[in-house]
């Protein structure tokens, strides 16, 4: 995934492309146009964003155009366009990328916006989304949904195995989860818990743990910290001691949620952006919080933001872009959202929308608002896509127990600490120039 593509650059990917850009910026849509650009990867997703180009037409009286691209896709294509000058005037980001893209000065904070507008209310999004779309102490993506990781569990497994149902609302212990987990597994039947074997999972056992990927000043590598290395080993002695987890077949392919799916898994971890794909199920299922460590249960959190490119011309046309980032973001459209069960929404009052099946999915609300467990914004770098690259390389091979944990993090940290400082160099370049 590129995220610092140079005009050069954009020109040697050659004749279509180059073809597409010009078209682009000859025949784009007319001024007064309402553009916004989205990641949509199936007909369930196009269909919400169709209602939110309705939405916008009704609330602003101008004509919605979206630019739907394959979420697999979506980074590079906004790339081209930023590049190239043909970017929308908002634009969906990651909450993984924010602090890239602003970083880089691709999109403009929001800061004077928000300061100019009465009616627009920070305090109705988490908390966690709002640090989530912001970099540098400066707000630079307004969010349209956010989630903690959470724990789904089999019911009709559970029963099956004479096994009390876990707490609705009280995170198991790590001791009690293991247990459980072995308890219910039975090797080429049936196993106690799924999770993918990545960064992205390990880290919310890492933040219960009490740890972190960096440091506090994110000036090294932390995942060599007692704390870190406490998780990581906890999480690959399910994997390669206790085996309480399906074989991998192919680390790149592996997917919790297929596991899950099959009805052989008692536990799976994921977000609550898997609900609309775990309905499917042929078997009773439910969440819980996410099991506390240390540290309590406080699983990654994440989030999804619209952000307005720095191409965005001061006048008419940020005036259109900062109302059509209040009108994505806003209750109404994040009601379509919610309702479509895509995932929970950024703000406090849409949050009733987004309704069961499970029966405990108000838990989500409940976590974001602090009420029960808790949860950990992600917490990433600028170059993050290079240090989950770094962290794809090697820290795989654990859960095949081809490595041990101490190994591979030893030989990731030195290279780590680099990226490290390269982030730090690279949020100082950004704060000189105000960025």
């Amino acid at each position: 995934m590129s995220t610092n593509l140079t005009r050069r650059s954009v020109l040697q990917l050659g004749g279509l492309a180059g073809i597409a850009l010009a078209a682009g910026c000859s025949s784009g849509p007319p001024a007064g146009t309402a553009t916004w650009a989205m990641w949509s990867s199936s007909a369930a997703e196009k269909k919400v964003w169709e209602d939110f180009g309705k939405y916008v037409e009704q609330q602003l009286g101008v004509k919605s155009v979206a630019t739907l691209t394959p979420s697999s896709g979506y980074p590079t294509k906004l790339d081209l366009q930023l590049v190239s000058g043909t970017a929308s005037l908002v634009t969906a980001l990651n909450g993984q990328l924010i602090p890239t893209y602003a970083a880089r000065g691709a999109h403009r904070p929001l800061d004077d916006l928000i300061a100019a507008d009465p009616d627009f209310k920070l305090d109705d999004f988490y908390d966690t989304s709002r640090k989530i779309s912001g970099f540098n102490n400066k707000t630079y993506a307004i969010g349209f949904d956010v989630a903690p990781t959470v724990l789904y569990y089999n019911k009709d497994l559970l029963k099956k195995q004479g096994i009390p149902l876990p707490s609705r609302t009280e995170p198991m212990s790590w001791a009690t989860f293991r247990d459980l987990a072995k308890q219910l597994t039975k090797p080429g039947e049936q196993y106690g818990f799924t999770c993918a074997p990545a960064i992205d999972d390990l880290v919310s056992w890492i933040y219960c743990a009490g740890g972190n990927v960096m440091s506090a000043d994110a000036s090294r590598s932390a995942l060599g910290d007692p704390e870190a290395m406490e998780a990581l080993q906890f999480v690959i002695d399910l994997f390669v001691k206790d085996k309480v987890t399906p074989p991998i077949k192919n680390l790149v392919t592996e997917s919790s949620l297929s596991n899950f799916m099959q009805g052989n898994v008692a536990f799976m971890q994921n977000g609550p952006w898997q609900v609309v794909n775990a309905r499917k199920a042929k078997f009773d299922w439910d969440i819980i919080p996410f099991p506390a460590g240390a540290n309590g249960s406080t699983p990654r959190v994440s989030g999804s933001s619209f952000a307005i490119p720095s191409g965005v011309r001061e006048g008419a046309q940020l005036d259109l872009a900062w109302k059509l980032l209040k009108t994505l973001t806003s209750t109404g459209a994040l009601d379509i959202y919610a309702k479509a069960g895509r995932n929970n929404p950024a703000r406090l009052s849409a949050g009733s929308a987004f309704q069961p099946p499970p029966d405990n999915l108000g838990i989500v609300q409940d976590i974001l608002a602090g009420k029960v467990a808790g949860g950990h914004a992600f917490d990433v770098t600028t170059n993050w896509n290079q240090v989950k690259q770094l962290l794809g390389q090697d820290l795989p091979r654990t859960f095949l127990g081809q490595v041990s944990v101490p190994d591979a993090i030893n030989g990731l940290t030195p290279r780590l600490d680099v990226l490290m400082r390269q982030h730090l160099d690279t949020v100082r370049q950004a704060t000189a120039r105000k960025g």
